[in-house]
């Protein structure tokens, strides 16, 4: 299994129950794919460099796991076609 830092931002104007369910969502996607879910981390709504799908902030969310390549391309294709995601962006961490 590799290491990966997941990093996603969610649309401003969802409220708080819609942010957790769109979070455990990719949670039961990584741990039915056989990840393992290291840390959480949820930076809050930030000002966005730039103005991104009409949004000017966002929800920012990292995820820190261990998972093989597939599962990371996986979460790549939900995150494409999850309407409540602004911005995702997947890194592999150096072991």
């Amino acid at each position: 299994m590799r290491k990966y830092e997941v990093i996603f931002i969610l649309r401003p104007d969802l409220e708080e129950e819609k942010n957790a369910e769109v979070i455990e969502k990719f949670k039961n996607l990584i741990e039915s794919h056989g990840g393992e879910i290291i840390k959480i981390d949820k930076w809050g709504k930030r000002r966005l460099a730039y103005e991104v799908k009409d949004f000017r902030e966002g929800f920012y969310i990292v995820i820190q796991i261990n998972a093989e390549p597939k599962l990371a391309a996986e979460l790549d294709r939900v995150f494409k076609i999850t309407d409540e995601v602004l911005r995702h962006m997947i890194v592999r961490e150096n072991e």
